[in-house]
């Protein structure tokens, strides 16, 4: 067993905590939550409890967005023809549905003839990014203009063949840009970009591309609200990426969510209805439940399958499309679990390789579709930056994952001369090298993170928002901890600490690796907590009169129409 190190947030100044607590009427515990988000005065709290699209930007203090809504304005209005072009993951495919779909229902009024087409690329046959063959196409076929979306800013040898064949590109982006190096396109749009002025910077590519809508529909005279029921697809974008739910992000995420529980579209009530998502959906539902989905037919098949479950009305049509992604997704699961073990066998039989500071898997077979998802598996074992390649067109094809941290973009941009390209983010991002450089780039790569990356970021930690005694623990507590939500990333499901708890019976184990315990601390109520796969770890170590420490976090338990709180554990300390 990895111990995990207990890392609990800094607790604000009473006097602080004293002001939130009187402001809006709050618990001293509910109060310190919020100080630690950053909400201190009554309007910070209205703005937190009760987002409002009144609160998003201006689109156009977007660097580019004149241009970019001059450009599509006048191929909108000549009727030129223009291509939609995405990326075939969950921000790419929601991109495109969002953006074609809302061009061609209230832009071109479902026109027989509307000159819009959308394109995503083949992820083994073309790759990363804006494609050859993708702008080929467009030169070919009569495209004037390409609006590209969650890609584009590092495809400038693609865009410059575009623009010299006659065809124009407004991209629609959220990766780090090579400031130096932009792409010859008409119009850029990134917040990421450094002479970008725009208040918030982690939109997603989706996000990107709904503010260009929304600027366009100001120009135009077209209702905002038109808008408004794609914000179910700008959610799943929002929770699948992985990024800061703060700010629009928050404001966007919320309405997204409302949109999802009362009217998603066709195809995600398809999709939810294939994955057995009952009760109302969350962050951590689309993540898990629709997220893979959507991504594995990209990374099985053809990322056409999702688009298409994601604009169609029609309720049949969408049930076939699922049905598919569904049969894509369990192929997925079955690589992913193959590979998995394949990997980890790699890193437990070779010394050097077990004690190193980072990953760095080549195999020539495995299924680049799922590496992305084998890296994450290996950092759960091994918690370390980790890079799984594998052999596509005669190169080696990568992605990164990394560590809380520790900026996996900046180490691999450090080997850049190993590299024929790379992109990304902090966490996450995308490679490609000749076969023959590999073991070059894994010394160099071990030698940056080696050099950079402090002990403590090579174990896995907890972020924990504060103690709390479980007498504290009512149902006023849970409402007001909720209304925080959506919870995500620099807003995460608060996690509490209580210590000297003692057990309330046996433990018991669920399906012989869950463990489920009955807990009490001096004058409070017995509480259920649930820990999956604890069994093996704690099992043994738990006696009744022996006080121990839980890390948790609160859920509700409905049970033939009883509710009861259920604290779910993510550690513990005997």
């Amino acid at each position: 067993m990895t111990e995990k190190r207990w890392i609990y947030k800094p607790i604000p100044p009473t006097d602080k905590i004293k002001q939130v607590a009187e402001a809006i009427n709050v618990s001293p515990e509910i109060a310190t939550l919020l100080a630690q988000r950053g909400i201190n005065t009554f309007d910070e709290a209205k703005a937190f409890f009760r987002p409002d699209l009144s609160n998003l930007h201006d689109p156009f203090l977007m660097k580019d967005m004149d241009v970019a809504v001059e450009r599509l304005t006048k191929a909108i209005a000549s009727g030129e023809k223009i291509m939609i072009y995405g990326d075939y993951d969950v921000d790419g495919t929601t991109s495109v549905a969002t953006f074609y779909g809302f061009l061609k229902n209230h832009v071109y009024q479902n026109a027989s003839d509307c000159p819009l087409e959308f394109y995503i690329p083949d992820r083994y046959a073309e790759g990363y990014g804006v494609s050859q063959a993708g702008v080929e196409k467009a030169a070919n076929e009569g495209f004037g203009l390409i609006i590209s979306l969650d890609c584009g800013i590092k495809s400038k040898e693609k865009i410059t063949w575009a623009k010299e064949h006659g065809v124009d590109f407004i991209i629609c982006d959220h990766h780090r840009p090579d400031d130096n190096d932009l792409p010859p396109a008409v119009a850029i749009l990134d917040p990421k970009r450094a002479d970008c002025l725009y208040p918030y910077k982690e939109l997603t590519g989706c996000g990107v591309g709904f503010k260009l809508l929304q600027a366009y529909c100001k120009t135009q005279n077209i209702s905002e609200t038109l808008l408004l029921p794609y914000l179910d697809l700008v959610v799943t974008s929002i929770a699948c990426d992985i990024v800061p739910i703060t700010g629009e992000n928050r404001i966007m995420a919320y309405y997204g969510l409302q949109q999802l529980n009362s009217n998603p579209r066709t195809g995600l009530k398809a999709l939810m209805q294939s994955a057995s998502l009952a009760g109302k959906m969350d962050i951590t539902k689309v993540v898990f439940g629709l997220g893979p989905r959507i991504n594995a037919a990209g990374r099985i098949k053809h990322a056409y399958d999702a688009v298409n479950l994601l604009l169609t009305d029609n309720e049949e049509e969408a049930t076939n499309f699922a049905n598919i992604i569904a049969k894509h997704n369990t192929d997925r699961k079955g690589f992913d679990t193959d590979i998995t073990a394949e990997a980890l066998a790699i890193i437990e039989d070779n010394i050097g390789l077990k004690n190193a500071k980072s990953t760095v898997l080549f195999k020539n077979d495995w299924h680049k579709g799922v590496i992305g998802i084998v890296a994450s598996r290996c950092i759960e074992k091994y918690h370390r930056p980790t890079i799984i390649l594998t052999e596509s067109h005669g190169h080696a094809a990568g992605s990164a994952r990394s560590v809380p941290g520790f900026d996996v973009y900046d180490a691999i941009e450090e080997c850049a001369e190993h590299l024929i390209q790379f992109g990304g983010h902090t966490f996450a991002a995308g490679l490609t090298l000749e076969i023959s450089e590999i073991e070059n780039f894994r010394r160099k790569f071990e030698e940056v993170v080696n050099r950079k990356i402090l002990p403590e970021q090579l174990s896995p930690m907890i972020d924990i928002d504060l103690k709390l005694p479980l007498i504290e623990i009512s149902d006023k507590f849970h409402r007001i901890m909720c209304q925080m939500s959506p919870f995500g990333p620099q807003n995460m499901t608060p996690v509490f600490v209580s210590e000297n708890v003692y057990l309330h019976g046996q433990p018991i184990k669920m399906k012989e690796k869950h463990l489920k315990i009955n807990v009490f601390q001096e004058g409070s109520p017995a509480y259920t907590c649930v820990g999956f796969g604890m069994v093996e770890d704690y099992f043994n170590h738990l006696h009744e009169g022996k006080p121990f420490s839980i890390c948790y976090t609160i859920e509700i338990n409905e049970w033939q129409g009883r509710k009861s709180f259920q604290l779910m554990l993510k550690d513990i300390k005997v």
